[in-house]
């Protein structure tokens, strides 16, 4: 590491005040966490009756969103008391990472998924089923586990949470890639590309129009709660790791460790926002809170849930509650 004036990163402070908003931030991510992740297990458990991809793909968010939730008191507890890496401490260090981890591919496999349904939906069987999405989901969670076990129980940092300033160049550019640079490609490339599919079939009748443009907003809202809270994270990291390496001044490294402090609590709060997000993710979400629709909002209901009549139309149809 080529640090300018003989600066030792790990043992820069953070500033109080930066502190205190870490500290106050996690415990109001962990309240609303609790309350949003708690009603929407009950919903998924005991009001859904459906299994479609979406639901295996969101009820596994659910649970990475809760195990993030679950964690976060001992989190703050730790980071506030600037505790040692003891063996509680790689215990909570390694339940965070694995759960934001798989929280951000899952993510990333719903927005395929979406892409797929909208851009192929004749081929969509073929790839799409909800025992593929199990098997898919089985098979992040078992790789997300063993890569963060056995990288973080190495790290070589003094504090909880602290950054490990012996991690390889090569390594460290892997992990950016992997953790963020890759999903955060997918689901920008899939989003953008079934919001243009979609734009492309408003000239249809009045009903579908009105789906269709209810859709984009759905897929625009998603997009933009990730870029939120993941982006402002991986520019801190990437930011970083370059004035690391390109020997920048303490003050400006104390500087960015400070705003990474801030980002990873912003990134933290994905587990809220999910929870908000799965409202408008399916119809069946939202009969579970809503008395059944009369007449003409009922077909409509059947039109998003691909009950209606065979042919292009009822097949995107369907893939608007399917997917989202």
């Amino acid at each position: 590491m080529n640090v300018s004036n003989n600066c030792s990163v790990a043992n820069l402070e953070l500033y109080h005040p930066v502190r205190l908003i870490e500290f106050a931030l996690y415990n109001l991510i962990f309240f609303f966490g609790v309350l949003f992740n708690s009603l929407a297990l009950w919903v998924f458990f005991c009001k859904m009756k459906k299994w479609t991809e979406t639901r295996v793909y969101v009820i596994n968010l659910v649970f990475a969103d809760c195990f993030v939730i679950c964690i976060l008191p001992a989190m703050a507890y730790l980071l506030w008391n600037k505790s040692t890496r003891d063996e509680l401490c790689q215990f909570i260090e390694t339940m965070y990472f694995i759960n934001m981890v798989a929280s951000i591919y899952i993510i990333s496999f719903i927005s395929i998924n979406r892409y797929i349904a909208i851009k192929h939906p004749l081929r969509a069987r073929t790839f799409r089923s909800p025992p593929k999405a199990a098997l898919l989901c089985g098979l992040l969670w078992v790789s997300v586990i063993i890569g963060a076990t056995s990288q973080l129980w190495q790290r070589q940092a003094a504090l909880c949470f602290q950054k490990d300033t012996t991690t390889p160049t090569t390594l460290s550019l892997l992990s950016i890639f992997f953790v963020f640079t890759l999903p955060l490609a997918t689901l920008t490339f899939c989003s953008t590309e079934v919001i243009r599919n979609l734009k492309g079939h408003l000239n249809t009748n009045s009903s579908e129009e009105k789906l269709i443009q209810k859709a984009v907003r759905i897929i625009y809202a998603n997009l933009i709660v990730f870029l939120i809270c993941f982006l402002p994270a991986y520019l801190g990291i990437l930011a970083s790791f370059i004035m690391e390496r390109a020997g920048a001044t303490c003050f400006l490294i104390q500087v960015m460790k400070n705003f990474s402090s801030v980002t990873r609590c912003i990134a933290t709060s994905n587990c809220c926002l999910d929870s908000v997000c799965y409202y408008f993710v399916t119809e069946e979400f939202k009969a579970a809170f809503l008395l059944p629709k009369p007449s003409t909002e009922e077909t409509d209901h059947h039109l998003l849930n691909g009950e209606g009549a065979g042919g292009t139309k009822s097949t995107k149809s369907k893939t608007l509650t399917t997917t989202l």
